[in-house]
């Protein structure tokens, strides 16, 4: 399992492009999976529904399996937010995980920039940045810059910079501004 992220600040299209981009990595006959963070509260089943209603009771992790799909659901309660690499560690084995977001962690990211957002780049304050995806020319950038429209080429980066699991290191010396 190899491990990359894409970071960038709200907005600034990460999710356009990885939903652009995997595609492409699994016709290369890659399986794929994804990690998203959420800075907000938020909820993948819909009030009403029987496991909505189990958590609402108190179950602590609440398992949802159909002939399609299964997920499980763990209610954090007022426990801390669990470190990356332990959510790495309950996914199923596949060869690459791509992460969105946890902008401060120390994994290689591929950045997703857009100048029209008014904000800074990340690189270099984060010397996890391997590569720039933007929809500008960036000659100030001391990695390389690829346009947000060449998904073969960010499959290719994606692909080439992502590390084994066991080399993600915690938290990186980002400001937390960033975040």
């Amino acid at each position: 399992m190899r491990i990359i992220g894409l970071a960038g600040w709200s907005g600034s299209g990460k999710t356009t492009l990885i939903t652009a981009v995997i595609p492409v990595l699994v016709k290369r006959g890659l399986r794929v999976a994804t990690v998203k963070h959420a800075h907000h509260d938020f909820d993948t089943d819909q009030p009403g529904k029987d496991s909505w209603l189990h958590r609402q009771a108190g179950a602590s992790e609440v398992a949802v399996v159909s002939s399609r799909r299964w997920a499980i659901v763990h209610e954090l309660r007022e426990e801390p937010e669990p470190p990356l690499a332990d959510i790495l560690q309950k996914l199923s084995a596949v060869d690459l995980v791509i992460i969105e977001g946890f902008k401060r962690h120390a994994h290689p990211k591929l950045e997703v920039f857009r100048a029209a957002m008014g904000k800074p780049l990340l690189h270099p304050d984060d010397d996890c940045i391997v590569a720039i995806a933007t929809d500008a020319p960036l000659p100030q950038a001391s990695v390389p810059v690829l346009m947000l429209d060449d998904i073969e080429g960010i499959a290719n980066v994606l692909q080439a910079e992502a590390l084994p699991r066991d080399q993600i290191g915690k938290v990186s010396e980002v400001p937390a501004e960033t975040a």
